[in-house]
């Protein structure tokens, strides 16, 4: 299957390393005024923006739209790496150097790859709420700065191929019905980005190169619905 090498590819090399926190980690020390929010990403290749420059992936996007909009907010930390899993994101926050830190915005984008992967649903549900707890504690122990992204549908996307395309999204969305209900009853928000990643499938300017992830365009839409939420959690 044409998707292996482009999805898995962090995990080829991630399981060749005995350090699991080798990750891709965006945290650059700079200085920020009183005002300025600092904000943590924790997810996967979605996170990362692969095949894209840093400045296109949608944390980058959403700092930017945040600032622009009189919310400002500095440089994203991100923790995130193409392939991983959402054990492999908790072993990576594990094998950081973010345990003492807070930050005032987290959002949380996994489970594609644990779709991907085969693992089970009630896998999932068990990491992923340990994921979410985590994030909390992230975010100063105060739930409603955390943001749920559900998990885009690669399904419609180029590299979906064979007989396994059909069973895509029903799986795509059994995973989001778990991150989803888990949200809730954790008292985070929620943003349903499922539907927009479905559109790649008519208009393919929503695509990265790789014709696989989405693009920049595609980035900007979700942050076009997510920047409103953040900001009226955290522009008070």
């Amino acid at each position: 299957m044409k998707a292996l090498p482009i999805i898995l590819i962090a995990i080829v090399a991630f399981a060749g390393c005995k350090n699991k926190g080798a990750a891709t980690t965006d945290n650059k020390t700079t200085m920020t005024a009183k005002d300025t929010l600092t904000y943590l990403a924790l997810g996967d290749s979605y996170t990362v923006g692969e095949s894209l420059s840093p400045d296109q992936s949608f944390p980058y996007q959403l700092a930017r739209s945040l600032t622009a909009d009189s919310v400002r907010v500095g440089t994203p930390t991100i923790i995130a790496t193409t392939g991983w899993t959402t054990e492999d994101l908790l072993d990576a926050i594990t094998a950081s150097d973010i345990h003492n830190k807070t930050y005032d915005l987290v959002t949380v984008l996994i489970g594609v790859n644990d779709q991907y992967q085969g693992l089970t649903l009630s896998n999932y549900r068990v990491e992923f709420k340990k994921l979410l707890d985590t994030a909390i504690n992230f975010a100063k122990g105060d739930k409603s700065r955390v943001f749920v992204l559900s998990i885009p549908d690669w399904g419609v996307t180029p590299y979906a191929n064979g007989q396994y395309k059909k069973n895509i999204a029903p799986e795509i969305d059994r995973f989001n019905a778990i991150n989803k209900a888990e949200s809730e009853k954790a008292g985070t928000h929620y943003l349903d980005i499922t539907p927009m990643s479905r559109q790649i499938k008519t208009d393919t300017s929503l695509l990265a190169i790789d014709q696989l992830h989405p693009s920049g365009k595609m980035y900007g839409m979700w942050v076009n619905k997510l920047a409103p939420m953040v900001k009226a959690r955290l522009g008070k």
